[in-house]
């Protein structure tokens, strides 16, 4: 098993955080992993992309530049990115901001609404883990309870209360994909 994940959005969407959650799972689970963080000057707004390798064997370079995952944000990183991801890979898109089509016939879409699902939670701030939940149900890269442990080590103690409400966003994401509650392309 190798992932090559690439998460691309703006400050503050939370792919940053995304990518660590990600890659904490991964190594609580016994995998081979790396985590690149790329970001700009700027507090918020500025570019906040990360790539993510997930693999059951050792990991020959840490930098992500042919994603077999997708991850986007916003309508600039898809329109920077999907010439990036190989054939036969996957774009994972939060449609509630990326309103620009994908031009690849040859890779899969999925399309979640991941705003307006968490909002339908109750916080919107958990946009990210949704999108999560539907990439560890799409790829089984990580569990979700691998997920919930990576919280309370990723998350600053002070944010703790606010674990039971990702953890039911990464439920939700799994739930779409699943229920195939999403616009899709295969």
């Amino acid at each position: 098993m190798l992932e090559e994940i690439y998460i691309a959005g703006f400050g503050g969407q939370g792919a940053l955080s995304t990518g660590q959650l990600l890659a904490q799972a991964g190594l609580l689970e016994g995998k081979c992993v790396s985590y690149v963080p790329v970001y700009g000057v700027e507090k918020r707004g500025g570019v906040a992309n990360c790539g993510v390798t997930i693999s059951d064997r050792e990991i020959s370079s840490p930098i992500v530049t042919e994603p077999t995952v997708l991850v986007v944000m916003n309508n600039s990183s898809l329109a920077r990115y999907q010439e990036s991801v190989v054939p036969g890979g996957m774009i994972i898109i939060n449609s509630s901001l990326v309103e620009s089509p994908v031009t690849r016939s040859d890779v899969k879409v999925v399309s979640i609404r991941a705003n307006e699902e968490a909002e339908a939670l109750g916080n919107v701030k958990v946009a990210n883990n949704v999108i999560l939940g539907a990439l560890l149900e799409l790829t089984g890269v990580a569990s979700i309870k691998g997920v919930e442990q990576s919280l309370k080590e990723v998350f600053p103690k002070r944010h703790h209360h606010m674990i039971p409400a990702n953890v039911k966003a990464l439920e939700r994401g799994a739930e779409l994909v699943r229920t195939h509650k999403f616009s899709r392309t295969d």
